[in-house]
């Protein structure tokens, strides 16, 4: 079993499609837990802002078998994949880590990128496991959101999630 860390996002009707998210979830893997969620601007365009949060779970599946699922639960969702990279979505799920993998293998990239760029991933996966260490790097996710340059426009989100395992 590896721990995974996924994000999840969406600014379209998003705490309906976040709920729909996070239950197909409980349903896919083992132990999921939640971070607080957090209210962002849309980058890259202009839009509505987006609810973004992070789930931990347990998974023995291999990584391109929960990449599938990934894409299959955001098609499920609405999940439009026309039009520009960055654009308004109903859902948007990635696959973060995958226990301590850390590769770049045929434009696979475990941890992702942007774990180090957004503040609306970093701050969530600071808040779950804000003890653990960065698969790639010798720092733990607090540490990294602790150096993290641009702390702006993040606004904590208040959702009941109805379960024991969310930490906001």
């Amino acid at each position: 079993m590896a721990q995974i860390l996924l994000s999840l996002g969406s600014n379209i009707d998003p705490e309906r499609h976040l709920r729909a998210a996070v239950a197909a979830l409980d349903e896919q893997f083992d132990g999921v837990r939640l971070s607080p969620v957090y209210r962002t601007p849309a980058v890259g365009f202009d839009g509505p802002p987006f609810l973004n949060l992070v789930a931990l779970g347990q998974s023995s599946q291999p990584v391109g078998q929960i990449i599938q699922q990934l894409k299959a639960l955001e098609d499920q969702l609405g999940r439009s994949r026309l039009g520009a990279k960055f654009s308004s979505r109903s859902i948007d799920i990635d696959l973060l880590t995958y226990g301590d993998l850390c590769t770049e293998d045929q434009g696979l990239n475990i941890p992702r990128d942007e774990i180090l760029r957004y503040a609306f991933v970093l701050k969530p996966l600071a808040d779950l496991v804000g003890d653990q260490r960065h698969p790639c790097l010798p720092q733990t996710y607090a540490e990294l959101w602790q150096a993290f340059a641009d702390k702006a426009d993040l606004s904590p989100v208040a959702i009941d999630w109805g379960r024991q395992n969310a930490i906001g």
